[in-house]
């Protein structure tokens, strides 16, 4: 199968050797967001909250850029610096997927780059 890369403007550029998105078939691969502004490529300021609602739409546009939506994602992967910060993804997560939810994991982790505090990344059906 031909691999297709995804990219947006909408959404962070890559900081490393990466790709935003992979599509293959009709499963798309999108590489882990962190809590930029795509126009800044700055953190967001401000609480846990604010990070994970920027992650969320850094992760729709993408989405949206491989033809698909948050709806689509079939796995989304978590990755928390303080896991006291979970119920926090459950509340936002809910303003934007919709029952039946992804299959998910939501792993503590030391650090993540820039200083962020949530980092997701999924796999998409088209």
């Amino acid at each position: 199968m031909t691999r297709q890369i995804i990219e947006t403007s909408d959404a962070p550029a890559a900081i490393g050797t990466y790709s935003q998105a992979v599509r293959c078939g009709d499963i798309v691969y999108l590489s882990g967001q962190i809590p930029l502004d795509p126009e800044t490529m700055e953190l967001v300021a401000g609480d846990i909250e604010s990070q994970i609602h920027r992650v969320f739409k850094n992760l729709r546009a993408v989405a949206r850029a491989s033809g698909g939506q948050l709806d689509d994602i079939l796995k989304l992967n978590v990755y928390l610096t303080d896991l006291a910060n979970f119920a926090a993804v459950n509340s936002i997560m809910a303003e934007y997927f919709s029952v039946p939810y992804p299959a998910r994991a939501a792993v503590g982790i030391a650090a993540l780059p820039r200083g962020a505090e949530v980092e997701m990344d999924a796999v998409l059906a088209l």
